[in-house]
């Protein structure tokens, strides 16, 4: 769905809906400061699929993403996915990578009409992503159900959060993400809110500098690059578009539209009364690959 023909004066983009707060991990930089318990006003079950059917009067294909907090702590998010998919809406999901998330449950998800999953990965190595996530065994959980998806043929979006503590880990993610066969790398500059807001974000030379590295990376690999809360990103695009004399073009760059495929991520809430908004983050999106499917890994240069 193209967001140029979208008059968000009459419905959202993107429509993302904290099924809970609840969340087994304790991530650094969890703007939601997710708790281990469901929170008692909570929507139930009927009230979720109330709020499904007002989300379809928006129209055919209306995008939902279920949030949280870990969706999964709830026990009915796959018959919320169903219900929402039997009346056309684009189900998607952002579950964390716990025990819970096990291969039947991905498997159940995608049978369920899910249109595509959502896994954090924020480390390249278990030690990393373990230590940012707040749980042992996070990293192998969610290797596991990156490889489930793939499996049941679902769709699937790696999310990475960048800041101080996991700058130095995007380019062992990059190897993940084209490993797992993800179709679209979703990079995150830190949001200080929640418990991020104890976390040092990267200073703006250096995200220029990321910036440049993605957009090269987009070159070398299959899947698509979108980064949310990057205004900069505007910049590094036009430098690669109007490079300076004597310098090379790339034959693909950086572009600022307003995202296709949009980002899967809890930005937006749905409480009582039943109510949603769109997600408001700033968003830039790189541009499709359009170079060779092998990872020669030595054009995309770190420097940073």
């Amino acid at each position: 769905m193209n967001p140029s023909a979208i008059d968000t004066d009459e419905r959202p983009f993107v429509l993302v809906w904290e099924l809970t707060r609840a969340c087994a991990l304790t991530c650094k930089h969890c703007r939601a400061d997710a708790q281990p318990d469901r929170h008692p006003d909570e929507l139930t079950t009927a009230e979720g699929k109330a709020l499904l059917d007002e989300a379809r009067a928006f129209g055919e294909n209306q995008l939902v993403v279920l949030s949280g907090g870990d969706p999964l702590a709830r026990d009915d998010t796959v018959e919320l996915v169903e219900y929402g998919a039997d009346r056309g809406l684009l189900m998607t999901l952002t579950p964390s990578g716990t025990a819970s998330l096990t291969p039947d449950r991905v498997s159940a998800l995608a049978d369920a009409g899910t249109r595509r999953l959502a896994l954090s990965v924020d480390g390249g190595s278990r030690v990393a992503h373990d230590e940012f996530r707040g749980e042992p065994g996070s990293f192998d959980a969610t290797i596991r159900a990156a490889e489930a998806a793939r499996d049941a043929d679902l769709p699937l979006q790696i999310n990475t959060t960048v800041c101080a503590e996991t700058v130095d880990e995007l380019p062992a993610i990059r190897e993940l993400v084209a490993d797992l066969g993800a179709v679209l790398w979703s990079v995150f500059f830190l949001v200080p809110i929640g418990r991020g807001a104890v976390l040092d974000a990267i200073e703006p030379e250096r995200a220029e500098r990321v910036m440049e590295w993605l957009a090269e990376v987009e070159i070398d690999e299959r899947f698509g690059i979108k980064t949310t809360e990057a205004p900069h990103c505007g910049s590094a695009s036009r430098r690669r578009r109007h490079p300076t004399p004597g310098g090379s073009r790339s034959s693909n760059g950086m572009t600022t539209e307003r995202a296709t495929r949009p980002t899967l991520s809890g930005d937006g809430r749905a409480s009582r009364p039943a109510t949603a908004s769109p997600s408001s983050a700033t968003s830039a999106r790189c541009s499709p690959p359009v170079s060779s499917p092998n990872r020669p890994g030595t054009s995309a240069s770190r420097d940073w």
